[in-house]
């Protein structure tokens, strides 16, 4: 199947443009002239990964990122700029500064694809990349805190048991504190919304009361 990228740029001379080129590298390629078009085509391209442009379209491209993870934080963003100005690690997943060819764009872009990164865990329907904290699971592609990661990825290798809420808090927040385990409830309700089809009627992680929880996958 052939990755689908949307690529967000203007037209202007004196910079370059990538749609075309990344096409005839065998990317699928959905462009958008402005950042408002891109936020109206994302659920219909479903892009397995997003190009800004910024430096084609005269701006830094934060506001375009940000509305783009606020729309849906599972989209890989690659954010391209005419000079190299302080950006939010949390904004974008990596940055390019112009000039550079279009093979390095495609060099960075494959191993932000879903399942290119060299550690994936699989268990049924659901595959972590923990090098690049993807889970993709029921055709969503999500990216993940590290604590996040580190939780999936216990409840994965231990899937069909229960593993009691105690221990998982201890291990993930690397605490023997657990006289207030909440925000682990608010972790594996964000990590619900990453794998289920319904988060408030999950399938795969189990709560076992008064025990702890179990991914069956």
């Amino acid at each position: 199947m052939t990755d689908s990228l949307l690529v967000i740029e203007g037209r202007h001379a004196d910079i370059p443009s990538f749609g075309t080129e990344l096409q005839k590298k065998g990317f699928d390629v959905h462009v958008a002239t402005s950042g408002s078009a891109a936020i109206s085509r994302l659920e219909k391209v479903n892009p397995s990964l997003v190009v800004v442009n910024a430096a084609s379209l005269r701006s830094t491209g934060f506001r375009i990122c940000q509305s783009i993870r606020d729309k849906n934080t599972k989209y890989p963003i690659i954010l391209v700029l005419a000079k190299e100005i302080k950006v939010d690690k949390d904004l974008v997943d990596a940055v390019l500064i112009l000039p550079f060819t279009v093979q390095k764009l495609a060099n960075r872009i494959k191993p932000l694809l879903p399942g290119d990164g060299k550690n994936i865990v699989h268990v049924g329907p659901i595959r972590l990349d923990v090098e690049h904290r993807r889970v993709k699971a029921l055709g969503k592609n999500t990216k993940l805190t590290p604590r996040l990661v580190a939780l999936l990825q216990i409840l994965m290798d231990k899937h069909g048991e229960v593993v009691e809420r105690e221990a998982l808090f201890k291990k993930v927040w690397e605490t023997n504190y657990t006289g207030d385990t909440r925000t682990l409830d608010v972790h594996i309700s964000w990590l619900r919304r990453a794998i289920e089809l319904d988060p408030l009627k999950p399938k795969f992680l189990k709560t076992i009361r008064g025990v702890g929880y179990r991914l069956d996958a």
